[in-house]
Formats: structure tokens, sequence, C-alpha cells
């Protein structure tokens, strides 16, 4: 993430990822933000809580991203696909994997160039 990135965090009550989030940036809301972000993470536990992203896509910058953060591997009921689903109905896709801690993994999601909105 680059310095003074702005940033919207939904559901993930990390002190860790916190704590590193508040040395790269200051300009962090916790919930739906204001004005467009560079990036937004929301935090996932089951399928309802995809249904944010629909909403969390029209808080980004065009360029902007979308982290969902879930549970690793069978710690959760939620799946790569799940998620990849969800995004491509939410109109994003795809195009990052990154663990986020020892039990959390986290997807990015963005606008396709061709439907970034201008």
């Amino acid at each position: 993430m680059k310095p003074g990135a702005k940033v919207a965090v939904v559901g993930v009550f990390d002190d860790s990822f916190m704590k590193l989030l508040r040395s790269r940036t200051s300009d962090i809301v916790r919930g739906k933000p204001r004005t467009p972000c560079d990036i937004v993470f929301i935090g996932a536990e089951e399928m309802r809580d995809l249904e944010k992203l629909k909403e969390a896509k029209t808080w980004i910058e065009p360029n902007g991203a979308i982290w969902v953060v879930r549970p690793k591997g069978g710690r959760g009921p939620l799946r790569d696909t799940d998620l990849i689903h969800a995004g491509l109905a939410a109109g994003l896709v795809d195009n990052k994997i990154a663990s986020f801690s020892e039990s959390h993994g986290a997807m990015r999601f963005v606008f396709r160039l061709r439907d970034r909105p201008k």
C-alpha cells in the first residue's frame, strides 16, 4: 500500500493489522467512507458477508481495490470460488490472493479496465 492511501475497514478486527495500517497511512475510516477510497478491507466469515462487495465497489476510486479477508483453508465456510463468484456478481474481478495472517487470507478485487468508472 502506498503511504498516505485512503483506506476503509469493515469487519476486520485484527489489532496487529490496524497497527501496521496506521504506520502506512493516517487516512483510515471504520465503515462506509464519505469520499472514495484507494483501498477497502472487508472481513467475511460467511456467504452473506460477500454481499458487501456490491456496495463497497461504490466506495473505491476507479483504480482502487477491495480486499476481502476471510479464514484460511477449512477454518470457515467460504472458498475461493465463493469469493470469485461474489466479485463477478458485483461487477469486479479478482486479481490477487495473499496471506493476511496465520489464520486468514485475503483476495483482492478491482474493476476490469473496460468497466472502470470515468
